[in-house]
């Protein structure tokens, strides 16, 4: 007897979407898409002097570059290969910790990128484990949305957050007066980062939501969990939360990735050409230049694509990729549980962008 798994495969389809919000200039938060390797990042720079933006990208590009690299080649990785993680969740940590490498080093050549850093949130699908690998470092969010019930999968890497790890007893009046700018963990701020990794087992009508802290500050779970629930298309989602964010106020830039997890039979799968294989790829990327948007609002919108799509040129982007594989969270142990890989953290940061 077959089983289930075996006749049904599970997919992923993704959207993304990042606006400038209503009350900032320009546009920090960037984001990617990268269909080929199930792959789904947003970061969310800061720094002065227009330096957030130039950290957000390059963490993506950092992270993006090292995936496409070895997807295709035999290359030597930058970093040692934990025997303890699965690939994918070496991947996924490797990518994350060589965006942190290349932070540091153009923050320290360049005078107008002192002190530049970013969040960033990734997730890596694996459709033959049938799982979601996270991880992150910061305050961008992912959630997971199953069988009606929102559930936040990371914890936000802020000085709240350790205070209330610390000292748990503290009362709603001394929490309110605690500062909620404030991270204490992002890249670029030390040679070595410590990335949260996590593994997750995908189910069938799962979503995965990645976001940034202008979404998630700005609209309740409820409200998140409502729209996901009563908007099923991805692009259609992501809009709907970008415009309530905006409702609200739209006090910073707002990024969210949707990834929503469905089925396929296999015998209706076509075995991939060897054309195809060859074929590039190329990843949707968000968070460029900014695009006139409705309100007077600078909004960044790719339009959705079925297909693999290119890199928007332009524009801050929704864009729909089928992908295939699910990964789980891990940063040195699978399941739900989270584990910590890398050095301690730093001093705290207060956030400028």
């Amino acid at each position: 007897m077959v089983a289930e798994e075996d006749r049904v495969r599970l997919r992923a389809v993704a959207a993304g979407i990042s606006d400038v919000g209503l009350q900032r200039d320009h546009n920090e938060d960037s984001f990617a898409i990268l269909n080929d390797q199930e792959l789904y990042v947003v970061a969310d720079g800061m720094g002065g002097h227009r330096a957030g933006d130039v950290a957000s990208r390059l963490a993506i590009d950092a992270i993006v570059d090292f995936f496409r690299a070895t997807a295709v080649e035999d290359v030597t990785w930058p970093f040692h290969f934990d025997s303890r993680l699965s690939e994918e969740e070496n991947r996924l940590l490797t990518g994350i910790r060589i965006a942190n490498r290349q932070i540091i080093e153009r923050s320290s050549r360049l005078r107008e990128c002192h002190g530049m850093g970013t969040t960033v949130v990734g997730a890596l699908f694996s459709s033959k484990k049938r799982r979601m690998f996270i991880g992150h470092v910061g305050d961008s969010r992912a959630y997971r949305i199953r069988g009606g019930e929102i559930r936040l999968m990371t914890r936000d890497h802020s000085l709240v957050n350790d205070y209330l790890l610390a000292m748990p007893e503290l009362t709603e009046e001394q929490r309110s007066e605690l500062p909620k700018n404030v991270i204490t963990r992002a890249l670029g701020m030390q040679d070595h980062v410590t990335v949260d990794l996590q593994s997750d087992e995908c189910q069938k009508g799962d979503v995965y939501v990645l976001c940034s802290d202008g979404l998630s500050g700005m609209i309740e779970d409820q409200e998140l969990l409502d729209v996901v629930l009563g908007t099923p298309d991805p692009p259609d989602a992501c809009r709907r939360l970008v415009g309530m964010a905006n409702e609200h106020g739209g006090e910073d830039n707002i990024t969210a990735v949707i990834v929503r997890i469905s089925s396929v039979a296999t015998e209706t799968l076509r075995p991939e050409s060897a054309e195809a294989k060859k074929a590039p790829f190329e990843p949707v990327l968000g968070g460029r230049p900014l695009v006139p948007g409705a309100g007077g609002a600078d909004h960044r919108a790719a339009e959705v694509a079925k297909a693999p799509p290119s890199a928007p040129e332009g524009g801050d982007a929704a864009a729909v990729a089928p992908a295939a594989d699910a990964p789980t969270p891990s940063d040195g142990a699978t399941g739900t549980g989270q584990v910590s890989s890398g050095s301690a953290d730093s001093e705290p940061v207060e956030r400028e962008g």
